[in-house]
């Protein structure tokens, strides 16, 4: 978070919002609360991995787009261990 330069208000704003793309993009039906959480640690997720691969993130379109896509792995993830 702190890399993309946002504050923590803006990182619970945009994470909801991640979370919230992410839910309806993999049709989960969740609350706002866990839409922030999904949103603000698929975000870290996805920063990391992307990290890896030498990709960077950066600003607010950059964290909403990481979040979003660590939001649908980790969807992706609690799905795959629930089966």
């Amino acid at each position: 978070m702190d890399d993309a330069g946002i504050g923590w208000i803006a990182a619970i704003i945009i994470g909801g919002l991640a979370g919230w793309i992410a839910s309806g993009l993999m049709k989960t039906d969740t609350g706002v609360f866990l839409n922030i959480v999904l949103g603000i640690i698929g975000a870290a997720i996805a920063s990391f991995l992307f990290g890896i691969l030498g990709i960077s993130f950066g600003g607010w379109i950059g964290y909403l787009i990481a979040g979003v896509i660590g939001a649908c792995i980790l969807v992706g993830v609690v799905r795959a261990v629930k089966r």
